[in-house]
């Protein structure tokens, strides 16, 4: 390895680091202030950088937000893609799967997600770059085209009714969403309720009941 190149690989793994550093301040802060609290200026001041050289790397606050979603995404788009291409389990035992699989995904970071669905409500994402949005659409519709693939098996073995699956994948994003949103919504009522893994098990059942060509 040359010095210009090595120099070159120095430069990108400190911008890398860079990013990760102020990613991670960012995240602090949104949870300890909230997103709406949370001011640019104070994750610079967070990350040890001046607001300048903060926006050498994030266009704004939602930019800097977005980036967060997408390392949510990747690990949903990961783990429909993980349960799409398993060969142990029909399709029914794979919506059964869901149930789990959307509840990790809350788990992942919980305020994370719900700043996703209110940004995805918002005008917010008329702000990002072309790249962060692009990046955002692309992990989005892997998603779904994951979610669609199952129901896509479940109509070839015979086991579910002819429904467009794109539509019952978007079907399984709005329930979740909006799931999370009301129950969330509650909980700032009253913060000793807790029916989210309960009502996510219930809609998934409902869901799939609708779609089964045999219901039992």
């Amino acid at each position: 390895m040359g010095i210009a190149e090595r120099r070159e690989r120095e430069r990108v793994l400190q911008q890398k680091m860079r990013r990760r550093q102020i990613l991670d301040a960012a995240k602090r802060l949104f949870h300890a202030k909230g997103f709406s609290s949370a001011t640019m200026e104070d994750i610079a001041q967070e990350a040890e950088l001046s607001p300048a050289a903060l926006y050498l790397y994030f266009k704004n606050k939602d930019d800097l937000y977005v980036s967060l979603n997408l390392q949510l995404l990747e690990y949903l788009s990961q783990e429909l893609e993980r349960l799409h291409v398993r060969e142990d389990l029909d399709a029914d035992e794979k919506v059964e799967s869901l149930k789990d699989l959307l509840y990790d995904v809350y788990n992942f970071d919980p305020l994370i997600l719900i700043n996703l669905f209110h940004l995805q409500a918002s005008d917010g994402l008329r702000n990002l770059p072309p790249d962060r949005l692009s990046q955002l659409n692309e992990l989005a519709g892997k998603s779904l085209r994951s979610l669609a693939a199952i129901f896509d098996q479940g109509k070839a073995e015979g086991r579910y009714k002819d429904y467009h699956s794109t539509a019952l994948a978007d079907i399984v994003w709005m329930i979740f969403t909006g799931t999370v949103l009301w129950e969330e919504s509650k909980r700032m009522a009253n913060p000793h309720k807790d029916y989210l893994k309960s009502t996510l098990d219930l809609a998934i059942d409902i869901i799939r009941r609708g779609i089964r060509k045999n219901v039992e």
